[in-house]
């Protein structure tokens, strides 16, 4: 009797605890509703005004704020004349690809005049993320900064900022983009390149007519405060310093990293990273200053340089929006590969790493350009007549135009995709050489899968080639983080690059900078199931194919399994 009475009781004040650990769950945790209105807005920049897709009315978008473990609520209305799509980049969508985004990916399009609830919960990621529109090149106006702060009652593992602010690098064209992508497609040519770069939606002090509005930060003399760096440009990673000032590294994509000082950094489309730094200079007005890391030989670039301004509040009056800051912090040459190297190399994870395996999928990717003959009586204008392409295992990536693949593979309709891409490329060469064959140029259309199994430990090789151009390609996988276990120049050996893996403590990332000619290794574990998007986060690249897709099967039990579409979802 009395064993009985115990075990009631241990019953009892389980539940007890149970309800006490949802309801602190229930209570610090938030929901955030949002409605995002995607429309046609006038905007003056470089002395012009031109209508551009924002959101709210708002370039850049609105800067979304959350903490670990809240959920978001965003209804996405379309009144612009473009189809269009949101993609939460980095944010993992465990089970729930319908909020991913990827246009014909994950979902179809929200048409002109319709509209689609994304709703997702953030969980165990802090730091800073962003979102933008995954349709066409309309993210180029339409993005903004998602930050993820602790959870409540936590705070960073690093010294707390006075204040904090978003910088987002963007990438501006006196034309409406989706007409440079247009021109670009029925050429063949490469796109013509844009005409600025920009700061929080500002070309800076060294364009025409842009002085007036340039970004200013505003600091305080010995205040350490949070910079939250986004690379949302479209085709150009960049280079980024602040005149006088150093900067403390403690996070990249949303995981928190061994800091570490620097004068630049460097990030590829897609990238974020977080730097702490302290205003120790004499009360004054500093550059904050970007231009192109253009890797590629011969190919044309943005070769401007955009600008913002660090300003001290303690300023003497007649300093301070009187005279312009003293000069530009010191930029590495835009071929500087050497710094973008050291950089990419001093990101560390925090501490001893424990990585998944033994590894189930050992898989090698090759990504890079291509050429396609042009079509009988059309006249294009790439490389000899030929047209741009690109392409991972010789497969250039094509969408689906009737049904999303998430759709097709949940609802098992056959004939949108195959589950055949291969693990391999199908023909071996030299594929960092000079002079590469013609023959090997050509890359194949296709819409093709590559299936894992749920749990699965992938360890990926991604090989850069040197067909047409060998360039630097962040590439970004959708609805995962990974390990970068090494990267490399020249062709991957595993016989001798093994050796240089980090085991210890590798930098976790949602999107790696695979280094011109060369390579890097990842790891991950196959844990969230569903369709997920790869590809170079260079949109001129995914436009010519330059992407694949994952498919994750479903696990055991609705946790591990894709969850139901929403209601709402939009229909093809």
């Amino acid at each position: 009797m009395e064993a009985q009475t115990n075990a009631a009781m241990s019953c009892k004040l389980f539940f007890v605890l149970l309800w006490l650990s949802l309801l602190f769950t229930y209570t610090t945790a938030k929901v955030h509703y949002h409605e995002f209105v995607m429309q046609a807005t006038p905007v003056k920049r470089l002395c012009r005004t031109r209508k551009i897709i924002t959101v709210n009315g708002q370039y850049p978008g609105p800067t979304l704020e959350v903490n670990n473990g809240d959920t978001l609520v965003i209804k996405a209305i379309n009144l612009a004349k473009y189809n269009m799509t949101l993609h939460w980049h980095g944010v993992r969508q465990l089970g729930n690809g319908w909020a991913d985004g990827p246009e014909m990916v994950t979902q179809c399009p929200i048409r002109p005049g319709g509209s689609y609830t994304y709703k997702f919960t953030i969980q165990g990621q802090e730091g800073t993320l962003w979102w933008h529109a995954h349709s066409s090149w309309l993210r180029a106006t339409v993005h903004g900064a998602l930050i993820i702060y602790p959870k409540e009652g936590t705070t960073y593992p690093f010294i707390k900022p006075k204040r904090e602010f978003p910088v987002i690098l963007g990438e501006w064209w006196n034309r409406n983009p989706i007409d440079v992508l247009r021109q670009s497609m029925r050429t063949g040519a490469a796109p013509n390149v844009s005409d600025a770069f920009t700061i929080n939606g500002q070309p800076g002090d060294l364009y025409s007519c842009s002085s007036k509005e340039t970004t200013v930060i505003p600091v305080a003399a010995g205040e350490t405060n949070l910079l939250r760096f986004i690379n949302a440009a479209m085709n150009n990673e960049l280079f980024i310093a602040i005149a006088g000032h150093s900067m403390t590294v403690v996070s990249a994509d949303a995981a928190y990293t061994k800091p570490f000082t620097t004068s630049v950094l460097m990030l590829g489309p897609g990238q974020t990273t977080d730097v702490l730094l302290t205003a120790n200079q004499p009360a004054g007005r500093y550059y904050i200053a970007a231009h192109a890391y253009a890797s590629a030989r011969g190919v044309p670039f943005d070769n401007t340089t955009t600008t913002a301004v660090l300003e001290y509040n303690n300023c003497p009056q007649t300093t301070t929006k009187m005279l312009p800051p003293p000069m530009l912090p010191l930029l590495p040459a835009f071929n500087d590969t050497n710094t973008a190297t050291a950089f990419a190399a001093g990101i560390k994870s925090p501490g001893l790493v424990k990585l998944p395996g033994p590894v189930d999928e050992h898989i090698f990717f090759t990504v890079g350009l291509g050429l396609f003959n042009c079509p009988p009586r059309r006249r294009c204008g790439g490389p000899n007549g030929t047209r741009f392409g690109a392409s991972m295992n010789n497969v250039s990536f094509t969408l689906p135009k009737t049904l999303s693949l998430l759709q097709a593979h949940y609802l098992g309709v056959p004939g949108v995709f195959t589950a055949d891409f291969p693990a391999f490329p199908p023909v071996q060469f030299d594929y960092t050489a000079n002079n590469i064959s013609r023959a090997l140029q050509q890359p194949v259309r296709g819409t093709k899968l590559f299936r894992l199994k749920y749990g699965s430990v992938v360890q990926l090789v991604l090989q850069g080639t040197n067909i047409f151009a060998g360039e630097e390609h962040p590439m970004h996988i959708h609805g995962y983080h990974f390990y970068v276990l090494a990267t490399g120049f020249g062709n991957y050996n595993p016989a001798r690059d093994n050796a240089k893996f980090n085991l210890i403590d590798p930098p976790l990332r949602n999107t790696v900078g695979v280094p011109v000619n060369g390579w890097a290794v990842i790891r991950f574990r196959a844990d969230n199931p569903g369709v997920w998007l790869v590809h170079c986060h260079l949109d001129v690249h995914i436009t010519w194919g330059l992407a694949m897709a994952f498919l994750v099967e479903n696990g055991v039990g609705a946790l591990e399994s894709t969850q139901p579409p929403p209601r709402d979802l939009p229909v093809c």
